[in-house]
């Protein structure tokens, strides 16, 4: 019985394979970007790690877009 549901969730698992490979090395960016930097305000390196533990995705997405202009050598 198991099998057959599998079998017919099909094309959904590796649709869901691979958008979870896809957060998971957007997280793991995020999260080794955010160790390797130095902010402007040193507090900045916790929060931001925080944030991206416990928002998960939107965490990432925010420190994208956010998190870059926070950094001391920002480009």
């Amino acid at each position: 019985m198991t099998l057959t549901f599998i079998n017919n969730f099909g094309g959904f698992s590796l649709l869901f394979l691979i958008f979870g490979a896809l957060y998971f090395i957007l997280w793991v960016y995020c999260l080794v970007d955010v160790i390797r930097s130095d902010f402007k305000d040193p507090n900045m390196k916790i929060i931001w790690i925080l944030i991206i533990l416990f928002a998960q995705v939107i965490g990432s997405l925010v420190y994208l877009v956010i998190g870059k202009s926070t950094k001391l050598n920002s480009i």
